[in-house]
């Protein structure tokens, strides 16, 4: 499970260069970074959205464990 500090990297490193920071979690082959990269190049903004989305909220059983899960996830 990655660090608090990790996460918050990869976040920062997403905000400065959206498709880097999808490349470090998903790797640079992948249909994640190359629909972040669409994105970035169509507009920046857009590519760091998505870029902490698929940081952030794919993947969610890594980052959080049973207990912090909201009452309505199943």
């Amino acid at each position: 499970m990655p660090s608090k500090c990790e996460i918050l990297c990869e976040i920062l490193i997403a905000i400065l260069l959206p498709p880097l920071g999808v490349c470090l979690r998903h790797g640079c082959c992948t249909m994640e970074f190359f629909i972040c990269l669409v994105l970035t190049i169509l507009g920046y903004v857009p590519g760091i959205i998505y870029a902490i989305y698929v940081i952030v909220f794919q993947n969610q059983e890594e980052y959080f464990d049973e207990a912090r899960r909201p009452l309505y996830s199943a």
